[in-house]
């Protein structure tokens, strides 16, 4: 695991939030969508800190595809990077987890473990993998053990989870708060006839993280 980059806003009252924002299983730190986000989020006057799991960064080091590490290690590497910043140069200002797709689902099983309660106020995450494409496989049997307020922004097209199977599923379940993004897919693209692009959808993610965040702490 590495720290990729840190983007923050323009001015800062040392304040404001801080968001460890891991990427999706199959797309690194840098890509596309996580630059836009992290750029946006930072207009909202939200700091992101973006790092890589260990078998991202061993790709980008040799540029042999892998496939994501066991969940454990996965959740360790966060945890790790958690701690970090509880102690060092950011400490005192208020922390939120999450993460594109994957990564939104690794802080939010964070979420679910007791044994952090209090080391971070919130989880975000953007593109939920509710359940692989096609198959009835859901991920949410944590989602009960909640112990921070969660928010999920998902597009309504997006084939790992869409809006009527989601709400179906979510009412048998403690909810976290939920933000739909019209026709947007799993990367927040919107059909080709909408009038708003991919970065207008980010930045409405963004705009509604901030939101979330700001209700918790008060601001």
């Amino acid at each position: 695991m590495e720290v990729y980059k840190t983007n923050g806003p323009h001015s800062c009252s040392g304040k404001e939030p801080v968001l460890i924002l891991a990427h999706g299983a199959g797309a690194p730190a840098d890509s596309s969508f996580m630059e836009m986000l992290a750029e946006s989020l930072a207009d909202e006057g939200v700091t992101t800190v973006r790092f890589e799991f260990s078998y991202m960064a061993k790709r980008r080091e040799d540029g042999r595809k892998r496939p994501p590490e066991r969940q454990p290690a996965l959740l360790a590497q966060l945890e790790q990077l958690i701690a970090e910043i509880i102690e060092g140069s950011l400490a005192g200002r208020p922390l939120f987890i999450g993460g594109k797709s994957m990564g939104g689902r690794m802080a939010s099983l964070l979420a679910a473990d007791p044994r952090l309660k209090r080391r971070f106020r919130g989880v975000l995450c953007f593109g939920y993998p509710f359940h692989p494409p096609g198959k009835d496989r859901w991920r949410t049997d944590h989602f009960p053990d909640f112990w921070c307020p969660v928010l999920i922004i998902q597009g309504t097209r997006d084939p790992f989870g869409k809006p009527d199977e989601v709400n179906e599923r979510l009412a048998m379940l403690a909810e976290p708060e939920l933000v739909w993004l019209e026709g947007g897919n799993h990367d927040f693209q919107p059909l080709a006839r909408q009038p708003e692009t991919q970065i207008g959808l980010i930045q409405q993610a963004a705009r509604s993280a901030a939101a979330f965040m700001s209700r918790q702490t008060g601001h």
